[in-house]
């Protein structure tokens, strides 16, 4: 894996994702300034009264690790009755695809 599929962009990516959870704007309305937030603008199918950030649909390769950092940092024994290894996020991310 290289390019777009290294760690380095994956974690960038999650990062930037983190971000922008955080973002809020406030914006003028006839009731008075209003802050939104990505919960008040996402695509939000299962909850779409009141979503919450769990509930906004994220079109990411992150999601594979369901956008957690701790996650994309997993490792695991695997062994194939040979040989033993290690499994990471780049094993993970070909059993999903």
């Amino acid at each position: 894996f290289s390019g777009v599929l290294s760690l380095e962009v994956l974690e960038a990516l999650l990062e930037l994702q983190e971000k922008l959870e955080a973002v809020k704007v406030v914006t003028p309305s006839e009731e008075g300034d209003k802050e939104v937030t990505l919960k008040d603008v996402c695509y939000a199918p299962l909850n779409p009264r009141e979503p919450g950030l769990g509930d906004c649909c994220v079109n990411s390769v992150t999601q594979y690790f369901q956008n957690n950092a701790t996650r994309l940092a997993m490792t695991a024994p695997q062994s194939d009755g040979k040989k033993t290894g290690t499994a990471d996020w780049r094993d993970h991310l070909i059993y999903c695809v």
